[in-house]
């Protein structure tokens, strides 16, 4: 049995079957390119779904790992560390807001971001108490903890996890005026993605960010911006809704602050909202620890040079307008996306998305699928256009010949 069947062999006997990873075994990564047990190159297409928005390796973030690992790596929030003010100055900088709560997963931060809406309902708003309800987009993805897929229109993420979590209303994305119709002197919240990754890069109608900001700043409900994708230079801003000039009253980012070293999450927001809490109320042993802070402080140095946002920009108006031409092909439906992000929609008589993934695989390129038909491409923000024109290459070989 090869190395990597023996790999995959006993990974499938030992771990939960919670993912169905595509057939390799990766053993190291550098920049766009990752190599398995047996020695082959693969691009890499997909960047941890945007964790890798860096690349893999990058030295500055290694170099900030390894400087960190060497001094302090947690002391819980019970102490202050060196790190933390830090952290959380340059992070409410780059976001244009006052405060910071910090947490691990993006998961977390989601369920963070429930939670002070809630309280800020209850306490600021005048929400009766237990009736706040929060509005949210069908076909959302924002975590899989059981209040998050409470509000989940995925059967895959939802089935048999009952009972669920209430207080939430799904309306249609991109529907202004179902939006509309379901805010309640009782809503506290609005929390939607500004794309929708996992449902396949969906991109709102033109004018939508900017209606849900005017329909909640009328109605004082909380515009909640689901930035763990989209956000930190993959569109080509350092956030989704600058692309409508909105600024939101709460980020909630992951995935690409921890630069792919360390799982690192944050709500950032005004002092109005934030400042609901109260020491004990909420928390998280590994939140804002000094690794964490460390890392996610060189990435905040990154993207304030701009250089990530421009390449995401340029590189991305090149990868559409290459996909955009294999529309015509027969293979390919229809191409979403925003920078250096896109669904493609595969013609059914062309393979699933698994299909088309295995096969891209085959030719050193690694994308994944996503609702059946649908694959994602999102490489490191640090790819080259000459390696993104070799793996564009390859997709078009596989689809078209």
């Amino acid at each position: 049995m090869s190395t990597t069947a023996s790999a995959i062999a006993s990974a499938e006997a030992h771990s939960a079957h919670n993912y169905h990873p595509l057939p390799l075994v990766v053993a190291s990564a550098d920049g766009a390119w990752m190599t398995d047990v047996e020695g082959r190159r693969y691009l890499d297409m997909l960047a941890g779904y945007s964790a890798l928005n860096f690349g893999h390796g990058n030295r500055r973030l290694i170099d900030a790992a390894k400087a960190q690992l060497e001094r302090v790596t947690l002391t819980s929030r019970a102490f202050h560390h060196d790190r933390f003010a830090d952290f959380c100055t340059q992070l409410t900088e780059l976001c244009g807001m006052e405060m910071v709560l910090p947490m691990n997963t993006g998961a977390e931060a989601v369920e963070t971001a429930v939670k002070t809406a809630r309280k800020w309902g209850y306490r600021v708003k005048g929400v009766p108490d237990n009736t706040a309800k929060i509005v949210v987009a069908a076909d959302n993805f924002h975590g899989r903890t059981t209040t998050v897929i409470s509000f989940s229109t995925d059967p895959d993420a939802r089935a048999d996890f009952g009972p669920y979590t209430p207080g939430f209303e799904i309306v249609p994305y991109g529907d202004l005026a179902a939006m509309e119709a379901a805010l309640t002197d009782n809503t506290v919240a609005v929390l939607i993605e500004p794309i929708q990754g996992e449902a396949g890069v969906l991109v709102p109608p033109p004018g939508y960010l900017a209606g849900v900001r005017r329909l909640t700043t009328e109605r004082n409900v909380l515009f909640i911006a689901d930035e763990i994708q989209s956000g930190l230079g993959r569109t080509g801003k350092t956030f989704a809704c600058e692309h409508e000039g909105v600024v939101p009253d709460m980020y909630v980012l992951g995935k690409a602050l921890g630069g792919g070293v360390v799982p690192v999450s944050a709500v950032v927001s005004s002092r109005d909202v934030l400042g609901v809490y109260r020491p004990g109320e909420h928390g998280s042993t590994f939140g804002g620890n000094p690794l964490a802070c460390a890392v996610a402080l060189e990435v905040i140095a990154m993207l304030r040079t701009g250089e990530y946002q421009q390449r995401a920009t340029e590189l991305g108006d090149h990868l559409h307008h290459e996909l955009g031409l294999l529309t015509g092909s027969g293979a390919v439906e229809a191409v979403r996306g925003r920078g250096l992000w896109a669904g493609v929609d595969i013609v059914p008589a062309h393979g699933t998305g698994r299909e088309i993934s295995e096969k891209l695989m085959d030719r050193g390129v690694l994308v994944k699928d996503t609702h059946g038909s649908t694959i994602r491409i999102a490489p490191p923000l640090v790819i080259s256009k000459e390696d993104l024109d070799w793996g564009l290459d390859q997709l078009r070989t596989v689809l078209v010949g």
